[in-house]
């Protein structure tokens, strides 16, 4: 999959515009989604800006999930939803779904530093029961703070947990993020373990807010995490 295009759904956003503006800087090429194409391609424009060299397109989301086997979503958790019912009949089989989706209170006018009950028990299993069978999701990315991955002044160093019930592809989502410069990713577990991770973003948020910085997470006693 290394010579595939990346798709972001939701990638004129903080987080997916930054995870693109970071794996176009690796030489991924990316293609940045949105409900507009218009908008879509304006963020792309942006993002060749910033970025000599890089290969950005910006396409409507249901155009872009049809453009890689690794599609990535990162929208608001009260955008989930609506997303994957729309893109039930442009996602394929094989395809593998990077959920980066966090069911923060804020959805609901709530406190960004509190988390949602999800009846499937994560927004990932809520993500796989929704989206075409044969595609696979994996949950990843919760952690990476969008402002310093939009920052290429920012140096990264954090670990990112992958959480899915398959290996195949949990490998190949690992592989993807390793390209960022920075990132480490880390096999968490099954996608089960996605309800854990995702209560972790309300915790930095709080941490980052209190101490006006852009903390990560960092496993200890892995220097060579295991895949």
């Amino acid at each position: 999959m290394a010579d595939q295009p990346i798709p972001i759904i939701g990638g004129t956003g903080a987080l997916g515009y930054g995870l693109a503006l970071r794996w176009a800087k690796a030489g991924v090429p990316v293609i940045i989604g949105s409900r507009s194409a218009e908008r879509a391609e304006e963020a792309a424009a942006k993002l060749r800006d910033q970025v000599d060299g890089a290969s950005a397109e910006g396409l409507e989301n249901g155009e872009a999930a049809t453009r890689g086997n690794i599609v990535v979503l990162a929208v608001p958790f009260r955008s989930q939803s609506e997303n994957l019912t729309n893109l039930k009949e442009v996602l394929r089989e094989g395809q593998i779904l990077v959920d980066a989706t966090v069911p923060l209170a804020a959805a609901v006018s709530g406190r960004a530093t509190r988390i949602l009950g999800v009846p499937q028990g994560s927004a990932a299993q809520q993500a796989q029961e929704m989206v075409p069978d044969g595609v696979t999701v994996v949950s990843a990315l919760h952690t990476v703070g969008a402002a310093k991955l939009g920052d290429l002044d920012q140096k990264l160093d954090e670990d990112i947990p992958v959480m899915g019930d398959r290996k195949d592809p949990k490998r190949a989502v690992a592989d993807l993020i390793r390209r960022i410069d920075g990132l480490r990713p880390i096999d968490a577990g099954r996608l089960e373990m996605a309800r854990l991770v995702e209560g972790i973003t309300p915790l930095l948020i709080s941490i980052n807010a209190r101490h006006k910085t852009h903390a990560g997470i960092r496993f200890t006693e892995l220097p060579e995490p295991k895949w």
